[in-house]
């Protein structure tokens, strides 16, 4: 009797820990489900995906081939912490001396810092309507994803976060900063396939929201054409806070005009339309030398209050500028 009871007893602790497993089983599976779709935008077709996986392997080779190590040595190191202080030996830079610390012991004591080991990387991609446009084989707006891919999966690959504000003339989504390649996959699908609200764009919300929820230190990545005005207080406040460094992006249609006839021309943003005579070599003048001076005084202003600016024209491959950038930005870190 005693050895059936045993026996009986055995089966039931058998049996309550299958049915406990199975139902822990069964909840992390629906969890993980439920993550999932939480992490996933609206469903996207299966011919959207492969164009996602292109950009994908295509900006992967750029970031291996032409970015190894040169992300690392421009941005990682540039942001230090304070570790501690020690005392003050012959060779040690005098700047780093803690003057307080000093005084109370009565003899030099400097501070040391230590690399920051983790970055944050904030893209703030424009999809207003303007970003729909362009005349050669990619419009601005997949131009937009893909050098937000190379950056991206470049920050990855050094262990960052990454982080996504897209905006028009609000704030349409924002993913908080994250690790990993299915986070930057994400990304990458909502730069390229999220359907805006508005069409106009206004740098002002963009820079204002960034400074409200990002509050490390960050490097930024404004990726615009920067139609848009009055911008120029709140580039300079959050440059300030954060390394922010402006990508603008440029059709050649938006710099000259062929000689085509009367056309009209109109407006991706606020819908108004003209009809220009593009026969008229004066009217062509001017229209190239107002875009070139647009330019011109935009990069002036960048350069006035240490905003580095990557001007990509759409018809050429950005990976020059780029490695023109990292190039420059080690060389100017080194002095």
């Amino acid at each position: 009797m005693i050895v059936t009871l045993i026996i009986i007893g055995f089966i039931l602790v058998i049996s309550a820990i299958i049915a406990i497993y199975y139902y822990s089983s069964k909840s992390l599976e629906k969890t993980a489900k439920d993550l999932a779709l939480e992490d996933m935008p609206e469903q996207i077709p299966k011919e959207l995906l492969k164009k996602v996986k292109r950009i994908e392997i295509s900006t992967r080779n750029v970031v291996n081939e032409v970015f190894s190590g040169e992300y690392h040595s421009v941005f990682k190191g540039r942001g230090m912490e304070f570790s501690e202080v020690r005392e003050y030996q012959p060779g040690d830079d005098i700047r780093t001396i803690d003057w307080n610390v000093s005084a109370r012991m009565g003899h030099p004591f400097v501070k040391i810092f230590e690399e920051e080991r983790e970055l944050t990387v904030m893209l703030l991609v424009d999809v207003s309507s303007s970003g729909n446009f362009g005349t050669t084989e990619q419009l601005k707006r997949e131009i937009a994803a893909e050098l937000s891919a190379v950056l991206a999966f470049s920050a990855i690959k050094n262990n960052d976060k990454v982080g996504l504000i897209i905006f028009s003339d609000r704030i349409e989504k924002f993913i908080p900063p994250r690790k990993g390649k299915k986070h930057v996959l994400r990304v990458i699908r909502e730069i390229l396939f999220y359907k805006p609200q508005e069409a106009t764009t206004d740098l002002n919300t963009a820079l204002e929201y960034l400074s409200r929820v990002i509050k490390r230190k960050s490097t930024v990545f404004l990726i615009s054409d920067f139609l848009s005005e009055d911008y120029e207080k709140s580039l300079q406040v959050a440059n300030k806070k954060h390394d922010i460094v402006a990508i603008s992006i440029t059709d050649p249609r938006e710099v000259s005009l062929p000689d085509v006839g009367m056309i009209d021309l109109e407006d991706a943003e606020s819908g108004e339309s003209i009809l220009v005579d593009t026969g008229s070599l004066s009217i062509r003048n001017e229209f190239y030398n107002r875009s070139i001076h647009v330019n011109e005084e935009r990069s002036t202003f960048f350069k006035s209050i240490g905003v580095d600016h990557i001007n990509i024209l759409t018809d050429r491959s950005y990976v020059q500028p780029i490695t023109k950038f990292f190039k420059m930005r080690a060389k100017r870190l080194a002095v």
